[in-house]
């Protein structure tokens, strides 16, 4: 067993909203959709700014209930720097989430644990091109709005 102390530091926090999803409908790994990012704010100690209307997240419903996240986004600081974001995660919807879905009965909120990499040639953040960083948030699929607070491991 690896005795290495850690921190997490909270690094920003992100809002966005999200367009109705894209249902591509059951294939053999489960139901994709696709839930396009239509803009949001990044706010926090380390980085300020907004997420573009750009990218989102491309997800499987397996039949067991667990969604699998597959997200990327751009994110823009206040001063200009683009920080691509790509996370995975998963998400559980439920032992019923994949006929819920099928059906269009959602739970109203799904709690979220997600592993995102953040890539900039900016000079001022290369920073973050060097960390591990852990997502933790929710979707509202009422409202088509997710949230996190993003964490970097120290």
């Amino acid at each position: 067993m690896f005795n290495h102390p850690y921190n997490l530091e909270h690094i920003f926090s992100f809002d966005a909203k999200l367009e109705s999803p894209e249902v591509i409908g059951p294939v053999s790994p489960g139901i994709l959709a696709n839930f396009y990012c239509l803009g949001g704010e990044i706010t926090g100690p380390k980085l300020q700014g907004k997420c573009r209307a750009v990218g989102g997240d491309w997800l499987t419903v397996r039949t067991d209930g667990v969604a699998i996240l597959d997200v990327r986004v751009t994110l823009e600081s206040y001063d200009g720097a683009l920080i691509a974001v790509t996370y995975n995660g998963v998400a559980d919807l439920g032992k019923d989430g994949h006929q819920g879905f099928l059906e269009g009965n959602l739970p109203a909120r799904v709690p979220l644990h997600v592993i995102p990499r953040c890539q900039t040639a900016h000079p001022g953040y290369l920073w973050l091109n060097r960390l591990q960083c852990l997502r933790i948030g929710e979707v509202d699929l009422e409202h088509s709005y997710v949230s996190y607070d993003v964490y970097a491991i120290r």
